[in-house]
């Protein structure tokens, strides 16, 4: 475990907004009959948990800049760090009731992710990262799996539901990933699949149409237990382009090699 004064400060914050996000989720179930649904109170839920986040992190750090789910960009005094903040990375799951959503709070320096925490509340797993310092879950230090063979890897995505992101080109991807990899699984948050390859339990993982508070914390957790990442073009700055490949050396040149293949136009007019 890392217990450096900026991980205290990240976990620290995490902390509180969970309290708050574990007691609203213990009401999800009985929302879930009433006429009206859950929706508004995820919303209320989402917005009190980033609104604990943001006063923690800004007490503690004060000057840095913030890019919230929920607030947008804020801009600090010390234009070299940034809190990327997703209070409720999941929330399609917390609306069902499916106990699988995390807190995320990735701190960014000059352009750059240096720490990242992932909690999820009811399972209670911490990720966690510092750059130079390694990733750990809880008390175990995180190495990605080590495989070098596609029909034994599982690979995680996720889905262009409706009314977001190219279904079409969607398609055309995974079709190309179902003749390769071993098993696919979608599971409704991104920062939570960033983990999960940096632990090996998942050998891959690629999704377009992210945001950086989806990315930024688990993909310094991730790159610190080894793994690589990038655009599904090959970018070195996922985080900006919004969309993320990535797994182990010889799984993430592969995936790409399979994105390339999916995609010969967008291939042709990169080269």
């Amino acid at each position: 475990m890392i217990r450096s004064p900026l991980m205290t400060v990240m976990t620290d914050a995490v902390s509180k907004a969970a309290k708050s996000l574990k007691r609203d989720f213990g009401e999800v179930e009985q929302l879930q009959v009433s006429r009206k649904g859950p929706g508004d109170f995820v919303s209320a839920a989402d917005r009190k948990a980033e609104d604990i986040l943001r006063a923690a992190l800004e007490k503690a750090r004060p000057g840095y800049g913030f890019i919230l789910e929920e607030g947008g960009v804020i801009e600090g005094s010390d234009a070299t760090h940034r809190w990327h903040v997703d209070p409720l990375d999941g929330t399609t799951n917390f609306l069902h009731g499916l106990p699988h959503f995390a807190i995320s709070v990735g701190l960014e320096r000059d352009g750059q992710p240096v720490a990242g925490v992932v909690y999820n509340p009811i399972s209670d797993e911490w990720f966690i990262a510092e750059k130079g310092k390694g990733a750990f879950l809880n008390n175990r230090r995180l190495r990605v799996a080590g495989r070098q063979s596609l029909d034994q890897a599982v690979l995680l995505c996720g889905i262009p539901h409706i009314g977001r992101g190219d279904h079409e080109r969607f398609l055309r991807e995974l079709s190309h990933m179902m003749v390769n990899f071993a098993g696919i699984r979608r599971q409704g948050s991104a920062a939570l699949d960033l983990c999960y390859v940096a632990a090996g339990r998942a050998d891959a993982y690629w999704e377009r149409g992210l945001k950086s508070w989806d990315m930024m914390a688990g993909l310094c957790i991730l790159r610190e237990a080894g793994g690589f990442a990038s655009d599904p073009e090959g970018g070195d700055n996922p985080a900006g382009a919004g969309a993320v490949a990535c797994g182990n050396e010889y799984i993430h040149r592969e995936l790409l090699k399979i994105l390339r293949r999916a995609n010969p136009a967008s291939a042709a007019k990169g080269a």
